[in-house]
């Protein structure tokens, strides 16, 4: 079985088309309900009109409509803390405010206490020194300290006179 195409492909010459200057009516055109399927009529780069094959445009299935997604539970919790939170800190900010000069006078009291607490530590045992020698003299210590070999283990006696 022989093939014999359905349309007859030409080129353009370089002499001029006789039937270019023919009115539309004497030239065989092609009413559109004649032109085949997946064949339409496109004006080429030169200005010339031709029949061409075209690809059919790809059918793209419309997104189906999505349900709509309950919210979160930690959605839900964040955003009822968001204000809450904000107005907390916010009164904190504000009671801070307010309290600050008795803080600053605290803060004081502080440092005071802790001097006094270190001038008793350091004060008190030299008062009950001085105290406890009355009104002798010095105090005079003497050691006596004996030991037995290179790695003897050493000995001795500390006396207070």
């Amino acid at each position: 079985m022989a093939y014999e195409p359905a349309y007859e492909i030409t080129t353009k010459s370089l002499r001029p088309d006789p039937l270019a200057y023919q009115s539309v009516s004497a030239r065989a055109v092609m009413l559109p309900g004649e032109i085949p399927p997946g064949v339409q009529l496109v004006t080429l780069p030169g200005g010339q009109r031709a029949l061409a094959y075209v690809q059919p445009p790809t059918h793209q299935p419309t997104p189906a409509p999505s349900a709509a997604h309950p919210v979160p539970a930690w959605a839900k919790t964040t955003a009822l803390l968001a204000p809450t939170i904000g107005l907390g800190i916010a009164g904190v900010g504000i009671g801070l405010s307010y309290a600050a000069p008795g803080l600053i006078a605290m803060s004081h009291a502080l440092w005071a206490a802790g001097a006094f607490l270190i001038a008793a530590v350091i004060g008190v045992p030299a008062l009950l020194s001085g105290v406890r020698r009355g009104g002798t003299g010095p105090t005079q210590i003497t050691q006596n300290i004996t030991a037995n070999g290179l790695f003897g283990r050493a000995n001795g006696t500390i006396n207070h006179h």
